[in-house]
């Protein structure tokens, strides 16, 4: 358990120096971390997607693998759940149903059972929870990293 908890450490000190040493402005190493956050909790995405659109936006790609990288798997099994109850909390629909329904979508998975499966009561409010939290996550994710560069660059400056 001790070795697991310094290998945890020195991953995210190199996390924190791989940031840290991009040599980049600090709203596109914000924006490259938002998009690499956003595309990290959105299912089927994940780090082609986030460097791709980095690219389009000519945001830094290295944080936004970064931190697609950090959200892709490590999270997936609690934002599922949350993004079940959020969307159905939005669609107004149960969101008992909708867990029912997806798990008997997935239970004996076949095409054509994909085919049958109300769009409306599983998919759609599973999709709308990931949406709504890929863009607060990603925008959070942003105004921190923004936040947390722009300090670091005063500290540095009165130095």
């Amino acid at each position: 358990m001790n070795k697991l908890k310094i290998s945890f450490r020195k991953f995210l000190r190199f996390l924190y120096v791989e940031l840290v040493k991009i040599n980049d402005t600090p709203q596109r190493v914000a924006l490259g971390l938002g998009i690499g956050v956003f595309f990290g909790i959105m299912p089927a995405m994940g780090p082609l997607a986030a460097v791709f659109t980095a690219s389009i936006f000519k945001a830094n790609r290295a944080s936004a693998l970064i931190g697609s990288l950090l959200t892709n798997t490590w999270i997936s099994f609690v934002t599922f759940l949350v993004s079940i109850k959020l969307g159905s909390f939005i669609m107004g629909i149960d969101w008992q149903i909708v867990k029912n329904e997806w798990y008997l979508l997935f239970k004996d998975f076949h095409f054509s059972t994909l085919l049958k499966a109300s769009l409306l009561q599983t998919i759609l409010p599973i999709m709308t929870g990931y949406l709504v939290l890929a863009v607060f996550f990603g925008f959070l994710s942003y105004l921190a990293t923004l936040l947390f560069f722009s300090i670091r660059k005063r500290l540095f400056r009165r130095s």
